[in-house]
């Protein structure tokens, strides 16, 4: 099992589209796929016409008064299940603050799963905090997707020195490009910039695209409603380049 945390500090920059397209992608080609919704906006669970809601809290789920696999609940897609949001997700900090050794809580919770699950994906909030550290503790990978500005460049140094503070020398940090308006000459000059000062990017990038806003309003995954165009296929090749960055093979099932 895999845990790839969707991640960036920023808000915004198109992290639960990430989560949600990927992990259809993954799942359409036979992986065993779930997305946790950690945030509290619940906007994974809106996708996927879900009801954000957790019977407890996240109050009871880290006291573990309830397991993950009694709230998973499962979508309009084979091998693609999620775990939904909850309001109550606001206050993680606070719960996990009130636990022994906080920041291995949620692998804790997440490692029963391992005999159901190829794929996990953690659609995370945007902060650092100590629910992050648990993610980071958690994941083993996280996917930041990061929009060509300045503001957005920042962020990933941020991230990156936080990385090495912590010395998470097991937590790989897989950037990429986000958003991407190619008719911008500081985007292409900004990317081209970013790839040189970290050759860690990959060279995947998703476009800005009224057909990926649309999602809000089919409330779905992009490739259950569109076959082809270039997010489409941006997508496509975003997943196919972090199974190849992972070394993750593809399921024999």
């Amino acid at each position: 099992m895999k845990i790839l945390a969707v991640y960036n500090i920023k808000g915004g920059v198109g992290k639960t589209s990430t989560a949600v397209n990927l992990a259809f992608i993954a799942a359409s080609s036979g992986f065993r796929t779930l997305v946790w919704d950690l945030d509290p906006q619940g906007a994974s669970s809106f996708y996927f016409r879900i009801k954000p809601k957790i019977k407890g809290g996240s109050k009871n789920l880290i006291a573990g008064k309830c397991e993950l696999d009694g709230l998973i609940k499962g979508t309009d897609f084979e091998n693609l299940d999620l775990l939904p949001s909850d309001f109550s997700f606001r206050n993680l900090d606070l719960v996990l603050d009130g636990k022994k050794k906080p920041t291995q809580q949620l692998k804790k919770l997440l490692k029963p799963l391992e005999a159901d699950y190829d794929i996990i994906f953690l659609d995370c909030p945007p902060s650092i905090s100590l629910l992050s550290e648990a993610v980071f503790e958690a994941a083993d990978a996280l996917l930041s997707p990061i929009i060509p500005t300045t503001l957005s460049l920042r962020t990933l140094e941020q991230l990156k020195t936080f990385i090495a503070e912590q010395q998470l020398t097991k937590l790989k940090l897989i950037p990429f490009f986000s958003m991407v308006d190619r008719r911008k000459k500081m985007h292409k000059d900004i990317m081209l910039s970013l790839l040189e000062k970290h050759p860690e990017m990959l060279a995947s990038s998703i476009p800005y695209a009224s057909d990926i806003e649309r999602m809000g309003l089919e409330r779905k995954p992009l490739g259950s409603y569109l076959k082809k165009g270039t997010s489409v296929v941006a997508y496509n090749q975003l997943w196919q380049e972090i199974l190849e960055c992972l070394a993750i093979a593809k399921p024999l099932r």
